[in-house]
């Protein structure tokens, strides 16, 4: 999708986020891949930045927010082609180069709020595809395969799916309330009570009736689905681990993303182990979990936070890694940016993007600063400006 034709392009008079460092200076790229970077002013006719920040181009590594394109009202449907353009445009202008489409597999019977949601998983996948053979997104997409795994039709669901369409990374969830994101169950009445208009009973009915066969299900469904994920060549992520058991768990089944612990427990355990943290933006940028769970920020100071997710806001990627440009432990601005960039592309085996340097991809991302607050002004992907 040529916005603009842009190689070869040089920037220049940019404050250029480097891995390590900040500099003021130029960067210069080639057939998409960035060829030169210098300090000082760049070479006649480069583009002038006008002291703006430039940082690789972002890596998103799960986010459901296609869903809120597709179904913007309980149980209303959106046109699927319509919802991937919608979306990929609000991804590519939040400044999100790489995005991993996190799509849910495995319908809980009891979630009627986003009823038929997540068996629409098969329609936004073609769209998509669809859409990429057409040329016509912006951002480089990718999947990420959610499977809640106490659902009946997880498995059978995933299998499937994993027969026909490309994949990259499958998550392990389980919202059974009463532990991991929901150990709190007055958390999670909140929660839902807002999400669903259910009373108190009827909540309290789903609860145990969740409970019931949350435990069943799930030690059935666990290991076939980290079996699907070896098999397939995916990189595995454990989701909302909140006990030490939970992380030896992960261990054990060679989860290599720790996503979303929710204490700060978890966290070490899982740096431990060897596994990425990843917390969410909207966590550092509201000041703390929406569900009581650890803090974000306070993970960071503690040097146990690796990598960043927009979650359900795509805006709050960008923001986050400015907001926590001055934490300790963290490496200033070049430090908080790898959290968006580099450490994601890593975790997810994307080794040729999310850096400015020589030899990478040349997605980059303009950015200034508004009122404190970061601006994404122009977004290149691969050499050519999507945004």
């Amino acid at each position: 999708m040529e916005f603009h034709a842009a190689d070869p392009l040089v920037l220049t008079n940019a404050k250029v986020v480097a891995a390590d460092r900040v500099f003021l200076g130029w960067v210069a790229t080639d057939h998409g891949r960035i060829v030169e970077t210098g300090e000082g002013h760049g070479p006649k006719g480069a583009i002038d930045c006008q002291g703006d920040y430039l940082l690789p181009g972002l890596v998103e590594l799960h986010t459901d927010h296609l869903e809120a394109h597709f179904m913007p009202r309980p149980r209303v449907f959106w046109h699927a082609g319509s919802a991937v353009m919608a979306y990929d445009a609000q991804i590519a202008t939040a400044g999100i180069t790489t995005v991993f489409d996190s799509f849910r597999v495995g319908m809980d019977e009891h979630e009627d709020w986003r009823s038929g949601a997540g068996e629409q998983v098969v329609t936004l996948a073609d769209a998509i595809e669809r859409a990429r053979a057409a040329d016509l997104l912006r951002a480089d997409h990718q999947t990420h395969l959610r499977c809640e795994i106490p659902a009946p039709n997880v498995v059978e669901f995933l299998e499937e799916f994993l027969t026909q369409h490309p994949a990259r990374l499958v998550s392990l969830m389980d919202h059974t309330p009463g532990q991991r994101q929901f150990r709190d169950l007055d958390k999670y009445f909140i929660y839902y009570q807002g999400k669903t208009g259910k009373s108190e009973r009827e909540l309290a009915e789903v609860v145990r009736e969740r409970q019931r066969v949350g435990r069943e299900r799930a030690d059935a469904n666990r290991p076939r689905i980290v079996a699907l994920a070896h098999a397939h060549g995916l990189t595995l992520a454990s989701h909302d681990d909140t006990t030490l058991d939970d992380v030896e768990q992960a261990k054990r089944e060679g989860v290599h993303i720790a996503e979303f612990p929710t204490t700060h427990e978890a966290a070490a355990a899982s740096r431990d182990a060897g596994m990425a943290t990843v917390m969410g933006a909207p966590n550092v940028v509201r000041g703390g979990s929406h569900s009581g769970n650890a803090s974000a920020r306070d993970l960071a100071e503690a040097g146990l936070l690796d990598i960043l997710s927009s979650d359900y806001v795509p805006a709050a990627l960008l923001m986050a890694a400015f907001h926590l440009a001055d934490a300790p432990s963290i490496g200033g601005l070049a430090g908080a940016v790898r959290l968006v960039t580099k450490n994601p592309a890593e975790a997810a085996g994307l080794i040729d993007r999310g850096e400015i340097v020589v030899g990478r991809r040349a997605d980059l991302v303009r950015v200034r600063a508004h009122h404190g607050e970061p601006v994404a002004r122009a977004v290149w992907r691969e050499g050519v400006r999507v945004a």
